[in-house]
Parts: C-alpha cells; sequence; structure tokens
C-alpha cells in the first residue's frame, strides 16, 4: 500500500490512519480475516472523516457503501455526474469488503471451532490481494479529491501534531477521547487540531508558555 502511504505522508492529517495500514500489511499472510477486517475498517473510516469535515450526518448504522456514497456527494459529485456514478461503483466494493469481513471475521459473530479454523480458507491470496488494492485506489481518490478542495492552511503544514507529543497527551488527559463507536475512537487533541486548528494553536502555545515559565 506504498502510494497510500505516501498521500497520508504528503497530508499529514490523515496519519492516524496509517496504524490501518500496518495492521492490514502485518497481517496478511497470517490473519486473513484481520486484514480484510482492517481493510475494510480503513475504508469505512475515512469516508467517515469526510463526512464529517462536510458536516454530513451519519447515525452510524450506514453501510459501508452508503458511507462512501455519502462521502463522494460530500465532495460535490452530484448523483448524475460521471465520477459519483463511478464512485457509487466503486463504493460496492466496499459493501462487499464488509460482506466479507462478516464471512470470515472472528469476531464480527459467534463462530464454532470449526468455523475458526476455516475462515481463511474463504480467501486466497489473489482474492485478498484484489480486495486490499480496490479499496487502497478508492481510499487514494477520496483522499486526493478532499485535499484539492479543502486544503490545510501553509501555517498547518508547518506545525506538525506528532510532534507536540507532550501538549496532545496533556490535552487528552484534560478531555479524553472521543468515541464514536466501538472502532472509531479519537483524541481530543486530534479532534482539536483538526476541527480548530487556530485554537489547537493558541492552546499549543500556552501550554509552551506555561511551561517556559515554570522551568525560568
Amino acid at each position: 500500500m506504498e502510494k497510500l502511504k505516501d498521500l497520508i505522508e504528503k497530508y499529514n492529517r490523515w496519519k492516524p490512519y496509517h496504524e490501518y495500514i500496518l495492521r492490514i500489511e502485518s497481517q496478511k499472510d497470517i490473519d486473513l480475516s484481520i486484514c480484510i477486517e482492517n481493510t475494510k475498517s480503513l475504508l469505512e473510516g475515512i469516508g467517515k472523516e469526510i463526512c464529517f469535515q462536510k458536516s454530513q450526518t451519519l447515525d452510524g448504522s450506514e453501510s459501508v457503501s452508503k458511507v462512501l456514497s455519502l462521502s463522494f456527494g460530500c465532495l460535490g459529485y452530484p448523483p448524475v455526474d460521471t465520477i459519483r456514478q463511478i464512485g457509487t461503483s466503486i463504493a460496492n466494493i466496499g459493501q462487499q469488503i464488509g460482506n466479507f469481513r462478516n464471512e470470515i471475521g472472528s469476531t464480527s459473530h459467534g463462530k464454532t471451532i470449526e468455523e475458526l479454523k476455516s475462515r481463511n480458507q474463504n480467501l486466497d491470496n489473489f482474492t485478498t490481494d484484489f480486495l486490499i488494492h480496490s479499496a487502497e485506489l478508492v481510499c487514494c481518490f477520496l483522499i486526493e479529491a478532499f485535499e484539492k478542495v479543502n486544503p490545510l492552511p501553509q501555517e498547518k503544514l508547518l506545525l506538525n501534531y506528532e510532534e507536540n507529543e507532550d501538549f496532545n497527551e496533556y490535552w487528552d488527559d484534560l478531555f479524553e477521547n472521543y468515541i464514536m463507536s466501538r472502532d472509531y475512537v479519537f483524541a481530543a487533541s486530534e479532534i482539536l487540531f483538526n476541527c480548530d486548528f487556530e485554537a489547537y494553536r493558541a492552546e499549543l502555545n500556552s501550554f509552551r508558555q506555561t511551561i517556559n515559565e515554570t522551568n525560568n
């Protein structure tokens, strides 16, 4: 998933999703069910993030296909637009990944011992590669399309979220995590950085000033 990794590196607001990529790559040759579960979560997560950023309401019951369709709509593609039509078709890939997750996932439904042993036999490496590459293609398109019309301010690009770990931990301790669902948990500092950058920068500067005054 090198193309997606490069894109996430380019647009640092998407870096939290790198965790899914690590799980996918590390489990591909070990447990295909975990690999597919995380592929589905990656695709759905990026779609949900776009909906969140564009104030598209979700009630949490949407299928992967529905989330992706809504995310294409958030990017400005009307239903009659060719790209939207293609995107809707591609969204079916996400739905099928969700179906595979339910079929072979070890935690999505209770399974017998025999079902747990045989779940990886439902997919071979060739099929898994097809699903992963398809999901990567969709993720890359969504991120590129979003960034084209929603670029981060230059000053935000220069301020790296991950380089302020001490402040992020301090802020997270104050306000804890936001739990959207079992699979989606966001740190308070991450939400502040992505949703109100000016507030993040102001709080960071205040934090640094307090540290300096204490040390002096």
